[in-house]
């Protein structure tokens, strides 16, 4: 027998992995499957992006490799990007690199700051690849608790108890997934301030910024923060490209030197006319997000009214591709969700698919129609 390696002892399957199997199956066997487990955009992408990767397929350099660090136009619009929307200055030279998906980004990140036995502060609740990309290279997860009653805030004096001497990463993630909440207006400050005074990389994971938020922020808005932070940033949400694979990372040289070396080991470029198309949707105006938006706002107010069939609380004010719902006092997340999937046919996230802190809660996606929300409240 060839044993698999050791470091897949200390991870599972991806919860959406294993349980999408199973709700592929229920559906095999004629059930009429709700699917509102997903952030998996349904919409279109822009027709002019479509437009710029058809006519970029003729091009001379169309089916070549391509540059590592993508195309100097590529670089160029997420520059302008982001002084446009965050009035963030970068340098498309050296402080952007672009990325097949941001998923990609958090382990190039990790495989270039992080060495066996460092430690990661890692949001509870927070995007699970944190933690699995953290132990497959060897480093420890070390979570630190967001809860309602701070508003999904980092609480710095319980992280200034903690033992920081072997964090080496801290990854935040706002606007927050899963609850949508966006960051108070001191909290990149203060995120900075941490890092610097600990030597602590910080990474803020933002790609649900333009979806029903009207206040979109970056954490490099922040003096001094390109000393001690990175952005990751996405198209798949902002534009319906989830599955082109195109996001990037955002910092000072050094870093995006750093996460360069280990990027260019595993991949030989993203495709030409992908790029192309990634161009094209940067530099779309605000009518694309006021579209997208007046569609998302139809939904969410659906999904409240189901949210609202089942008991559960929820803020009006969350941002992004889902709608955070807290369940009646005693139940269990898996306990309810999973009722749900077998009695009326319907598939909800627990939160406890993002940390222990996502006890009590459940998730729904917008990625689906109004008319099939209605579907969903009715079989309530």
């Amino acid at each position: 027998m060839i044993e698999a390696a050791k470091r897949l002892d200390t991870v599972q399957e991806y919860y959406f992995s294993k349980k999408l199997r199973e709700v592929r199956q229920l559906t095999l066997a004629g059930k009429p499957i709700i699917q509102m487990g997903i952030g998996s955009p349904d919409l279109q992408p822009p027709s002019e992006v479509l437009e710029a990767i058809s006519s970029s397929l003729t091009d001379a350099s169309a089916h070549k490799y391509q540059s590592y660090q993508g195309l100097p136009e590529l670089r160029d619009a997420i520059a302008s990007f982001y002084k446009n929307k965050f009035k963030v200055d970068v340098n498309p030279e050296n402080e952007i690199l672009p990325l097949m998906g941001s998923k990609e980004g958090i382990m190039h990140i990790s495989m270039a700051f992080l060495n066996e036995g460092d430690e990661v502060l890692i949001p509870n609740p927070g995007y699970p690849t944190y933690t699995s990309v953290s132990k497959l290279v060897g480093a420890n997860p070390v979570y630190y608790n967001l809860n309602e009653a701070s508003n999904w805030q980092p609480n710095f004096e319980e992280l200034e108890e903690q033992d920081l001497s072997k964090i080496k990463i801290m990854w935040v993630n706002y606007p927050h997934m899963p609850t949508g909440t966006n960051p108070l207006e001191d909290t990149f400050k203060k995120l900075v301030a941490f890092g610097k005074k600990h030597q602590i990389l910080i990474i803020n994971d933002n790609p649900y910024s333009f979806i029903l938020n009207d206040a979109p922020k970056s954490i490099l808005e922040v003096d001094g923060a390109k000393e001690i932070a990175l952005e990751l940033n996405s198209l798949s949400k902002t534009f319906n490209m989830a599955g082109w694979r195109v996001g990037m990372v955002l910092g000072n040289q050094d870093f995006i030197n750093q996460i360069l070396k280990v990027k260019s080991n595993m991949d030989s470029g993203m495709f030409y006319g992908i790029q192309k198309g990634a161009v094209k949707a940067l530099q779309l105006g605000n009518d694309w997000f006021n579209k997208q938006n007046k569609i998302y706002e139809e939904r969410r107010d659906l999904i409240f009214q189901l949210a609202d069939k089942l008991n559960c609380t929820y803020s009006k004010n969350s941002t992004g591709l889902f709608v955070w719902a807290k369940i009646p006092e005693g139940k269990k997340s898996e306990e309810v969700t999973d009722s749900i999937l077998y009695d009326k046919d319907i598939f909800i996230t627990p939160g406890t698919v993002f940390g222990s802190q996502g006890e009590g809660y459940i998730r729904f996606s917008l990625c689906v129609t109004s008319e099939i929300i209605k579907e969903a409240i009715s079989r309530l």
